[in-house]
C-alpha cells in the first residue's frame, strides 16, 4: 500500500526527527503536495532534513506535530457583497517567508482522501503565486510538472503549455529550476533497409531489459528536482521531457551534473 504525504508528514510525530544537516538550505515551502510525484516530493525532502524547515500550503486545516514541518492554511473564500463566495486573490495572502519553493501540479489521487486537504494550484495561477512567493522571500523556484504525460486532464495539459515562463524569471529570482513531464525520446529515423533490419534486431534485445521500457517513476523525478537544488548554479534550468526520462532510466546523477554543470565542477 503506497503512503500518501500527509502519512508522510505525521508519521514522525510518535518520534524525535534528527536535527537539520549542517548548512541546511534554509525554508522549504511547498505548494502542490498531491498525487504520487507531489508524495515523493514531500517525502524525499522532508525525509532528508535537507531544509532546516519545511512549509506545505493546504486548504483545509490540518494538525502539526512533527518538528520543522508546519501547514500553512491559504485563505478561505471570502463572501462577496452579494453573498457569493469568491476566491482571496493569491496578492492578498498573509506573508510567510521561506528561501525555496517547489510547485508542482500532480492532482489529488482519488483514493487518498487526506491528499484533498492539500492545496494544488492552477496553472493559471502560477505568475500570481510566483510573485507571492518572491514577495516572502523565495530566491529558488522550481516549478514541476506531473511525471507522467497520459495520466495528466486535458484542462491540465492546456494550463501548462499556456504558462507564462518569462513572466515568472523576470521577477528576480536567483534560481528558477522547471522540470517538464518526461517523455521518451522519438525513435530515430533510418535511412534504408539495412539501417531499419539492424534497428529491428537490436529492438528484440529489449525485452531482456524491461526497465527501460516502463513508465517513468514519481521517485526518480523527486530525485531529479532534489539533485538540482543542490547542483542548480544561478540562472534558468529547464529539464526537457526527453532529460526527464534519461535520467530516471539509470545514470540520474550524471545526466543531473551533464545538465546543470557540463563543465564538470559540481559535487
Amino acid at each position: 500500500m503506497s503512503i500518501d504525504a500527509i502519512q508522510v508528514i505525521h508519521a514522525a510525530q510518535r518520534a524525535m526527527p534528527p536535527a537539520p544537516r549542517a548548512g541546511a538550505m534554509g525554508t522549504l515551502l511547498i505548494a502542490g503536495a498531491t498525487g504520487a510525484l507531489g508524495n515523493e516530493l514531500v517525502r524525499r525532502l522532508v525525509g532528508s532534513h535537507r531544509f532546516a524547515h519545511t512549509r506545505v500550503l493546504a486548504r483545509e486545516p490540518m494538525r502539526d506535530g512533527l518538528r520543522g514541518v508546519e501547514t500553512v492554511l491559504v485563505p478561505a473564500m471570502s463572501r462577496a457583497l452579494d453573498s457569493s463566495s469568491k476566491a482571496v486573490p493569491i496578492a492578498e495572502w498573509p506573508r510567510v517567508s521561506a528561501d525555496t519553493a517547489i510547485v508542482a501540479f500532480d492532482p489529488p489521487r482519488l483514493y487518498h482522501d487526506r491528499e484533498r486537504a492539500l492545496w494544488l494550484p492552477d496553472p493559471a495561477q502560477l505568475p500570481d503565486l510566483a510573485r507571492w512567493l518572491r514577495a516572502c522571500g523565495v530566491t529558488t523556484l522550481a516549478i514541476v510538472q506531473p511525471h507522467a504525460q497520459g495520466g495528466m486532464p486535458e484542462a491540465l495539459k492546456r494550463g501548462l503549455a499556456s504558462m507564462d515562463e518569462q513572466a515568472i524569471v523576470a521577477l528576480g529570482f536567483s534560481r528558477v529550476i522547471l522540470v517538464r513531464s518526461a517523455q521518451k525520446p522519438a525513435a530515430s529515423k533510418h535511412a534504408n533497409l539495412g539501417e531499419k533490419l539492424a534497428a529491428w534486431m537490436l529492438s528484440i534485445t529489449r525485452l531482456m531489459v524491461p526497465s527501460s521500457e516502463q513508465p517513468v517513476r514519481a521517485s526518480k523525478v523527486a530525485e531529479l528536482v532534489d539533485m538540482a537544488l543542490v547542483l542548480a548554479p544561478p540562472g534558468v534550468h529547464i529539464a526537457a521531457p526527453e532529460l526527464v526520462w534519461r535520467a530516471s532510466q539509470g545514470d540520474l546523477r550524471g545526466v543531473a551534473q551533464s545538465w546543470l554543470v557540463p563543465n564538470g565542477s559540481g559535487g
